[in-house]
C-alpha cells in the first residue's frame, strides 16, 4: 500500500505552503493585535488583495472547473492544500471559488452568480439553518409561496456565515408542505440583498460572527430558483456535505502548528532547572497529540480518496469529520496546557485556536450527527465494518 504522494502533488503542497510563508503568515501580529481591539483581522480589500497575488502564484479555484477558469484539483490535492492553509490564523482562503451547488445554474444565473463570485466581484451565502432547524435540517419551516411568476419568503434563518457581507444568498425554503422537505417539498432561491430581508450580526466565542437573516415577504422571481422546483433539501445536502472533508484538512493544519509550538515550547522553557520536555506528562501530551495527528490525516486522506474515486464519501467523510474535530480540539488543548499562563492570553494565538476550533465539533454536522450517520450505515447494513480498505 503506497502513501507517498505524486510530485505533482508535493509541488502544489509545497508552493501553498511557500505562498503562506511569504505573504500571509507575517499578518499573523498584526491580526491579533486588530482582532484585541475587535477589529476585523482582515479588511474584504486586504482579502482581495492577498487572493490575486496567489493568483500569481497559480492558486485560484482550487475545486473549481477548468472550464470556469479553475484549478479542478483533485479532492487529495485539495485537502493538502487546506492542511497547509489550515496552518495560519490568519483569516485567509485562495480566492477563484464559489459554492459547489452554484454549478446547478442556468445560464443567466452563471452569469449574474457564478461567474462573479469566481471572479470575486460578489459574496455569497448559504441559507438553510434554522433557530428550530439545525442539525435536523428536514425540520425547516422558512416558506416559500408561489405568488404569480414570483416566490414570497417568509421566516428566519440563523448563523449564516458570510450573511453579514454577502452579495446574495441561497435560500432553501419549503414550498410544498405535503411533500414535506426530504421528498420534493422544498426549493432553493439565490436571494439579492436588494430584494429584501434584514441581517443581524450574532456575537460568538470565535472573531468575527455569523447572522441571522429575517425575510419578511421577500419577493424573489421564479428565474431566480436554484436548480429546481423541489431540489432544495437535495442542494443542501451536497453543500453540506464538502465540508465534513475540508473541515478536518484545515483541522490537520492548526493541529500541526499548535503541536510544533508545544514541542518547541517544551524544550526552552525550564521549571526546577530542566526544560519541561524532560518531564513525563509533557511528554505523553506530545505523543497523544502526534498519534491522533496522523490518525486523523489518513481518515481525512482517505475521505478525499474515496471522492476522487468516485465512490460514495459520506461514511469515510463522517468518519474524518467526527475524528478530525475532536483530536484538533484535544490538541489545542494540549498546547495551552504545555504553555501555561501565557498560553491563555492573547498575545498566543493559541487561547483564539481554541475557540475557534470549538466550532468545528458543531457546524456542518455537529459530533452526534457524524455518529449517527456512522452507526446507521453499520446497522443497515450500507457499509461494512473494514470497508474502508475495499
Amino acid at each position: 500500500m503506497d502513501f507517498s504522494l505524486t510530485d505533482e502533488q508535493k509541488a502544489i503542497r509545497d508552493t501553498a505552503r511557500a505562498f503562506l510563508a511569504k505573504e500571509v503568515i507575517p499578518l499573523e501580529q498584526e491580526v491579533l493585535r486588530r482582532e484585541r481591539r475587535h477589529q476585523p483581522g482582515l479588511e474584504r480589500s486586504e482579502l482581495r488583495e492577498l487572493q490575486l497575488k496567489a493568483k500569481e502564484f497559480g492558486f485560484w479555484g482550487l475545486s473549481t472547473p477548468e472550464a470556469y477558469g479553475g484549478m479542478e484539483l483533485p479532492a487529495v490535492t485539495q485537502s493538502l492544500v487546506w492542511t497547509e492553509m489550515g496552518r495560519t490564523f490568519v483569516p485567509f482562503r485562495f480566492g477563484g471559488e464559489a459554492d459547489n451547488i452554484l454549478y446547478f445554474a442556468d445560464e443567466r444565473q452563471q452569469a449574474e452568480y457564478l461567474l462573479p463570485t469566481i471572479a470575486g466581484d460578489r459574496i455569497s451565502c448559504f441559507a438553510i439553518t434554522e433557530p428550530g432547524a439545525g442539525s435536523d435540517a428536514a425540520n425547516i419551516k422558512m416558506t416559500a409561496r408561489r405568488d404569480g411568476d414570483d416566490w414570497i419568503l417568509n421566516g428566519e434563518k440563523t448563523f449564516i456565515t458570510n450573511g453579514n457581507e454577502a452579495d446574495f444568498a441561497i435560500v432553501v425554503a419549503v414550498n410544498d408542505k405535503e411533500l414535506g422537505v426530504r421528498r420534493g417539498g422544498t426549493t432553493a432561491f439565490l436571494v439579492d440583498r436588494e430584494m429584501g430581508g434584514t441581517s443581524e450580526f450574532i456575537q460568538t466565542m470565535g472573531e468575527g460572527g455569523p447572522a441571522a437573516l429575517v425575510f419578511d415577504d421577500v419577493r424573489v422571481p421564479s428565474r431566480n430558483v436554484l436548480g429546481e422546483v423541489g431540489q432544495g433539501f437535495e442542494l443542501g445536502m451536497k453543500w453540506i456535505g464538502k465540508g465534513r472533508y475540508t473541515i478536518p484538512s484545515h483541522a490537520l493544519g492548526i493541529a500541526e502548528r499548535v503541536l510544533q509550538m508545544a514541542v518547541e515550547h517544551a524544550r526552552t522553557r525550564e521549571t526546577f532547572g530542566k526544560p519541561i520536555g524532560e518531564n513525563q506528562a509533557i511528554q505523553w501530551m506530545i505523543a497523544d497529540s502526534e498519534v491522533e495527528l496522523e490518525a486523523a490525516r489518513m481518515l481525512v486522506l482517505r475521505a478525499a480518496w474515496a471522492i476522487d474515486q468516485g465512490q460514495d464519501p459520506r461514511h469515510s467523510s463522517s468518519m474524518a469529520k467526527l475524528y478530525g474535530a475532536g483530536m484538533v480540539n484535544r490538541v489545542v488543548d494540549r498546547a495551552l496546557q504545555i504553555h501555561g499562563g501565557m498560553g491563555y492570553t492573547r498575545e498566543l494565538p493559541l487561547e483564539r485556536w481554541y475557540r475557534q476550533v470549538r466550532l468545528y465539533r458543531i457546524f456542518e454536522g455537529t459530533d452526534e450527527m457524524q455518529r449517527l450517520i456512522i452507526s446507521r450505515d453499520l446497522l443497515r447494513g450500507y457499509t461494512k465494518i473494514g470497508g474502508g480498505l475495499g
